[in-house]
């Protein structure tokens, strides 16, 4: 069974920085999209960024600049780096991950709906 492992989150204040990681375990596909998504309280889940096994990356438009997602394709693991953080990064950070099927036109978007695995999210909490 497909699993996503989350690792890292917890306590961080404001101007400080963040380090997430995702290991996608039992996937026996070639190609996959991994992504990071993030849900504050009282708002819609949104996009952070999302990565291919072979390094392509897609960001976020308003998030884009701060935040900075890499992949090591040998572990299947996608990590998320992020600086100058501001409490309205407060939020419970998701990671996502789905088939990549390049010879079928696939690609790795940022609708988190089109994920089809998604691991139990992790919260980091940014304080002034």
């Amino acid at each position: 069974q497909v699993q996503l492992e989350e690792s890292g989150g917890g306590p961080v204040q404001a101007g400080g920085s963040l380090s997430l990681s995702c290991t996608l375990h039992e996937y026996r596909g070639r190609s996959y999209c991994m992504g990071w998504f993030r849900q504050a309280p009282g708002k819609e889940r949104e996009p952070i960024a999302v990565i291919d096994n072979e390094g392509k990356t897609t960001y976020s438009i308003r998030l884009r600049g701060r935040f900075a997602i890499s992949v090591d394709s040998g572990k299947k693991l996608a990590a998320l780096h992020a600086n100058n953080l501001t409490p309205e990064d407060t939020a419970v950070y998701y990671c996502a991950a789905k088939p990549l099927h390049r010879s079928l036109g696939g690609y790795c978007g940022l609708a988190v709906f089109d994920y089809d695995y998604r691991g139990q999210g992790t919260q980091v909490t940014v304080s002034s």
